[in-house]
């Protein structure tokens, strides 16, 4: 079995020679390029400049930094790594591909914003003592630095200089990474969350990311919460991870560790959640911790950064490489049972600037992504198969979202608190009506065009068969939600919504038409330019797909998150997590079972085993497994008020409302409008 500390360990001492001394040629390139009077020059400078910044950090950087340095140095040391990200400075940084572009044009612009958005990126090595990475990436630059100080023009040297260090693939190196993510003695963050004064935010910036107002006032907040909250709001997430297995049922007694990706200022919930899985022998990961974006431009510019590089070899020795490395790590990856994830919500909308400038992938490139990101998923399957693990994800509000965080945070507190088994109850008797379905028919009003009809799926044998699944609050919280797999053929129609905002992002007028369930056209009006709108959709939401199917039809029955995002008016703020249980949804994409089609999963009130766990698209898996999946899944919702009706329309024609003018009309689901007649009154 591989040990994480003796690996590290020998990476680092096998080039500590060769460090000091390329450190000794950086700090020589630093002084010699001040005094170049070329672009190239202040390129080169400015890069030293930051390597070196990182080397000194990795000197100083360990926990007793933070305690004998003040608040205001660690904020300054903090400002001094991540300001040149700031909107304004962004602007004339060497990371800007726009910025870039205008100093040293087309050919070269790109390309120097992706390699000095890399350098940027050994901030990460530096904070973890990786010396040999740090190494890799001064010898690198006292390559290419023969090039900058020469002033040449020729993209091609550049170019094999800087890929050269991404195509050098180490068994140990990956084995490393792969590590972090799954070897419990690892745990990168746990003596912040176990052992850290939380009462004292100096703790804040050991994690050596971005610490803005929303990290600071998150954790000033819950270090006051009362007590009894925490263990009832912890309780119930042990409770619902634990129950997504039980639902599923799977086996959790196999497993031994769990991860948990969190955004800081969180870390009270955290240090109690450690506690309470590890009284039940699950040891947890701590190795994802989430900061405010410096500025969501910044990575929507390089998202696609791998395009200098990603061909057919480096795909195909790349899949052979990671196979060995997951064998390596087999012991690890067996005993992982699943994440638990803190998605966040209220950071400002973020309308993204469609650069030209920016890094693409080629249509050939896309392909090459599409078989990587397929091949990758088939290889976790066997090292850690979905049939044996689960999840859970539940939402907290940030700061950002404004005055009324702290009332906010007590409703999302409440809803992630309803009894999901009463709820589950009230979700049974919308199941029972849609299983009698051949299609759903879902139509908008007030401006919503959507007018849409869905082809359930055929059950063989209704009394012990259903469509839809029953989502309580375990894997999703909080509840509640029935879904199901659409058949894909005749599922036909205009899926539309007014204003959304999908992983981030602002979409105006989003409209998607399905035929024979596959999207067949698509646009929105955020930008004057149709060439844009579409371009917006397909880069963001099919990428990298010409066409996507609908994997997932699902009607969300959480009034009362519904009305608590009218009475704050932070409907666009909500994450998807809680929004899609606010009204009808679809979801393009894989289904909701992919990668587990042929694992059995059954409904918590009738017992009844959930049939629609595949469409046609999936069901190419048996012949051929990079057709079935697209490695996607985006929900789009629309609201109740936008809803004139959801009937579902049986094989003999007859029709049986679920939602009609916004109001659930099923018998014994009367209590779900409730909170909607309220807020309306």
């Amino acid at each position: 079995m591989l040990i994480y500390k003796e690996l590290l360990q020998k990476l680092n001492s096998e080039v500590k020679d060769e460090y000091e001394k390329d450190l000794q040629k950086v700090k020589k390139i630093f002084e010699e390029s001040r005094d170049l009077k070329s672009t190239f020059g202040k390129y080169a400078f400015v890069i030293a400049d930051k390597l070196l910044f990182y080397a000194e950090l990795e000197k100083e950087f360990s926990k007793n930094y933070y305690k004998e340095n003040s608040i205001d140095e660690l904020e300054a040391t903090n400002t001094q790594l991540f300001d040149e990200l700031n909107e304004d400075n962004y602007k004339v940084s060497f990371a800007n591909p726009e910025y870039t572009t205008e100093i040293f044009g087309n050919d070269l612009g790109a390309l120097f914003a992706s390699y000095y958005t890399s350098v940027r990126s050994s901030l990460d090595f530096a904070l973890e003592h990786k010396i040999y990475a740090l190494q890799r990436k001064l010898r690198q630059f006292i390559e290419l630095y023969e090039l900058l100080k020469i002033g040449s023009e020729e993209t091609s040297k550049y170019k094999k200089v800087i890929i050269k260090l991404t195509k050098d693939l180490s068994l140990e190196r990956s084995a490393i990474a792969l590590l972090e993510r799954f070897a419990p003695e690892i745990s990168i963050y746990e003596d912040i969350i176990m052992n850290a004064d939380l009462s004292n935010i100096n703790y804040l910036y050991q994690y050596g990311k971005n610490i803005s107002a929303n990290e600071i006032k998150t954790a000033e907040f819950l270090i006051n919460y009362p007590e009894k909250k925490i263990d009832k709001l912890v309780k119930s997430m042990i409770t619902a991870y634990i129950r997504g297995f039980e639902h599923s049922r799977k086996d959790i007694k196999k497993k031994e560790t769990l991860k948990i990706i969190y955004n800081i200022g969180q870390e009270r919930i955290v240090r109690e959640l450690v506690k309470g899985f590890n009284e039940l022998g699950l040891k947890v990961i701590l190795n994802d911790a989430v900061s405010t974006s410096a500025n969501r431009q910044y990575g929507y510019d390089h998202r696609f950064d791998n395009a200098l590089y990603f061909d057919k070899d480096f795909v195909d020795r790349m899949i052979a490489h990671q196979e060995k490395v997951m064998e390596s790590c087999s012991d690890y990856l067996s005993k992982f049972s699943g994440p638990i994830y803190f998605d966040k919500f209220g950071e400002k909308p973020f309308n993204p600037i469609q650069k030209k400038t920016c890094l693409k992938l080629s249509e050939e490139q896309q392909k090459f992504n599409q078989f990587y990101g397929v091949s990758m998923n088939k290889m976790f399957q066997k090292y850690i198969p979905r049939t044996e693990t689960s999840f859970s994800i539940i939402g907290f509000p940030v700061p950002d979202i404004g005055e009324q965080f702290e009332s906010i945070f007590e409703d999302t507190l409440a809803l992630n608190m309803i009894d999901t088994e009463h709820h589950e109850q009230i979700q049974q008797h919308i199941i029972d009506e849609l299983d009698k379905a051949e299609f759903v028919h879902v139509k908008g009003k007030d401006g919503n065009e959507t007018d849409i009809m869905v082809k359930m799926q055929k059950l063989t044998d209704p009394s012990k068969q259903t469509n839809f699944e029953n989502c309580g609050a375990d894997v999703n919280i909080p509840v509640g939600e029935v879904f199901t797999s659409p058949k894909l053929k005749d599922t036909n129609g205009v899926l539309h919504v007014k204003e959304t905002y999908l992983n981030g992002l602002r979409y105006e007028n989003l409209t998607m038409i399905f035929e024979d369930g596959y999207v067949k056209d698509y646009t929105c009006s955020n930008f004057k330019d149709e060439k844009d709108n579409k371009s917006y959709i397909k880069e963001n939401i099919l990428f990298p797909h010409e066409t996507l199917p609908l994997g997932e039809f699902a009607i969300g029955t959480n009034t009362q998150a519904h009305v608590m995002s009218k009475r704050y008016d932070i409907l666009p703020l909500m994450p998807v997590l809680i929004v899609e249980k606010m009204g009808p949804h679809f979801a393009v994409g894989d289904t909701c079972y992919s990668w587990e089609e042929d694992f059995a999963v059954f409904n918590p009130i009738d017992g009844k085993e959930i049939t629609a766990r595949e469409n046609e698209h999936s069901a190419m898996r048996k012949t051929d497994i990079q057709k079935a999946y697209t490695n996607c899944h985006t929900d789009i919702t629309l609201p109740y008020e936008e809803l004139d009706f959801i009937t579902a329309i049986t094989k003999g024609g007859d029709k049986i409302d679920i939602i009609r003018d916004g109001r659930f009309v099923v018998p014994g689901t009367e209590e779900l409008n409730i909170p909607l007649d309220k807020w309306e009154k």
